[in-house]
């Protein structure tokens, strides 16, 4: 089994003296592990890192196996974020999280460009933290786990949405869930329209919001919690005021 495709690094281990088995989130395969020969090298450990893009050639003997792989570096990768730290620890949540949702050699190429944009959006605007969330709740549709946010699920109403049933992850109407609140999670503007200005409190409630479903339909069915480094992220935001 050989291909040729985009991808990005999730993450890198050492293996054996001088390799390494990286985790790939390929354009056109979906997720895949490979040995990557002199992965440890001084040389190569720069373009190992989590959101790293390279241009990947593997290989491997039967198609269940793991396979080996070479690697070609595609721009600057993370290194372009080296004086932001917190774009950084959000460019490692992303790819702990995509590592730990996607399924093995499963082609998911809307992961992959989510994770493009988001790469995209963490160099280029202050925004970033909103686009985190899009790319989570478009990580859970790609995974077959929509949130439905088109109308309220109680009424059918298309005005004022201000929450989302914790249940089913869909729109439920201010009017509608008054009573109800206290149980119903907060659905921010800005899933709402991308023209949506941020007020303080939207991006908290949107990453709970995906965090929730997140650990509802994937995670805690892998028996696994949610990535540390998702966990750190938010953290790190609350202690920069960006939530």
């Amino acid at each position: 089994m050989e291909f040729e495709d985009d991808a990005f690094v999730l993450s890198a281990r050492p293996f054996g003296e001088a390799g390494a088995i990286v985790e790939l989130l390929t354009a056109r395969h979906g997720k895949y592990a490979a040995h990557v020969a002199g992965g440890a090298s001084r040389k190569m450990k720069p373009f190992l890192q989590a959101g790293a893009q390279v241009l990947v050639r593997y290989r491997a003997r039967v198609s269940d196996q793991l396979g080996s792989a070479t690697l070609e570096p595609v721009g600057e990768g993370p290194s372009a974020l080296f004086d932001d730290a917190l774009a950084l620890a959000g460019l490692s949540a992303a790819a702990a999280v995509a590592a730990g949702a996607l399924p093995e050699r499963e082609p998911h190429p809307g992961a992959y460009l989510a994770f493009e944009a988001l790469g995209q959006a963490l160099a280029m605007t202050d925004y970033w933290p909103a686009v985190f969330v899009r790319f989570e709740a478009g990580l859970l549709q790609e995974l077959g786990f929509g949130l439905d946010f088109s109308k309220c699920a109680a009424t059918g109403a298309v005005d004022d949405l201000v929450y989302v049933s914790p249940k089913t992850g869909r729109a439920v109407s201010r009017t509608a869930g008054e009573p109800y609140k206290d149980r119903l999670l907060t659905l921010p503007p800005f899933l709402l329209s991308s023209q949506s200005r941020l007020e303080p409190g939207d991006v908290r409630a949107g990453l709970d919001l995906t965090a929730h479903f997140l650990e509802a339909f994937i995670f805690n069915p892998l028996n696994r919690p949610l990535p540390p480094a998702r966990l750190w992220l938010v953290d790190r935001l609350g202690e920069a005021g960006r939530l």
